[in-house]
């Protein structure tokens, strides 16, 4: 199999060693954990933007698909984010992914220069599909404009599927508008088409699925992952009703911290180890106003998100 598998992915976050270095083994460990029951995810996308993957060296970005492969985990449940402003660059970052078995990459469009035209993009893609030159790669177009302040159109999407094929495998969709995943399902045929419309956010997981979205590609299920996971699985009716309250009612409470920062609290208490709580500059940790307010926010949840906050 070439395609990663559908369902819950967590965006991971990235730990850090004291010299600014990515973490490598660190961060397999971590997602092994967020792909075990607990963390309740189906699959991880590492170095993408909650994984603070742009402020990442390129260096440790190229070596970390080969300590992921050493390991053992499955290519299938992995999309590692490739894209970078200087298209050789993520010509390389996607080569040496493809090249320690793992095919399937999350690429943002390049994005330094704003407002290129869809031919402009078009062909930094093309690049990438035409020079990596592996029938079994699979592309994932990252849309997130807030961020990248590049915008991909659905007939830009369109033209890259109808060129390449299945090698144009989905989408992932950080706009957080669901009427922007619905335009990529339409324009595309979603899952019916085998193409995989990942919103990113777990609120919208069931009414995504509805209309053939694929699954979700969230930060805040690098926390709330088996939240996500109940959800995905409860039967039609009551209980699954019950499990997307619970899943709406975490992301909101996720949404008023920084993001990233929030994740790496979390995983700080979970596993003890407060080298999590490094952030890679300009981005910075929770203060101890924020950390504090956070702990009180998720004992608020119950359960096992009180029992992680209690460290």
């Amino acid at each position: 199999m070439s395609k990663a598998v559908r369902g819950i992915y967590a965006a991971a976050v990235s730990p850090f060693n004291a010299d600014g270095s990515l973490n490598a083994q660190k961060l397999v460990s971590y997602c092994r954990h967020l792909m075990s029951p607990e963390g309740g995810c189906d699959g991880v996308a590492p170095t993408g933007t909650t994984g603070e993957g742009t402020s990442i060296a390129l260096a440790d970005r190229l070596a970390l698909p080969a300590v992921f492969a050493e390991a053992g985990i499955d290519p299938n449940r992995v999309i590692f984010g490739t894209g970078a402003p200087a298209s050789n660059d993520c010509l390389a970052l996607t080569r040496a992914s493809v090249d320690a078995g793992y095919t399937n990459v999350l690429v943002l469009p390049p994005y330094y220069y704003k407002s290129p035209s869809d031919e402009g993009l078009y062909a930094y893609y093309a690049n990438l599909v035409e020079k990596t030159g592996r029938d079994d790669l699979r592309v994932y177009l990252y849309h997130f404009p807030q961020m990248s302040m590049v915008p991909l159109s659905t007939s830009l999407v369109t033209r890259l599927r109808k060129d390449f094929g299945p090698v144009i495998a989905g989408v992932k969709d950080s706009s957080g508008d669901f009427e922007q995943s619905r335009a990529f399902v339409e324009a595309t045929g979603g899952v019916a088409e085998d193409f995989d419309v990942l919103p990113s956010s777990e609120a919208m997981l069931w009414d995504g699925l509805s209309i053939g979205t694929a699954g979700i590609i969230s930060g805040s299920t690098n926390a709330f992952g088996a939240k996500a996971q109940t959800a995905l699985q409860a039967p039609e009716g009551p209980e699954r009703d019950r499990a997307m309250e619970a899943v709406r009612t975490a992301r909101t409470m996720a949404a008023g911290y920084p993001l990233m920062s929030a994740m790496k609290t979390m995983e700080a208490w979970r596993s003890g180890d407060d080298e999590w709580l490094r952030m890679a500059p300009p981005l910075v940790p929770l203060s101890a106003d924020q950390q504090a307010a956070l702990r009180r926010d998720v004992e608020a949840l119950g359960g096992a998100d009180a029992a992680v906050a209690a460290g």
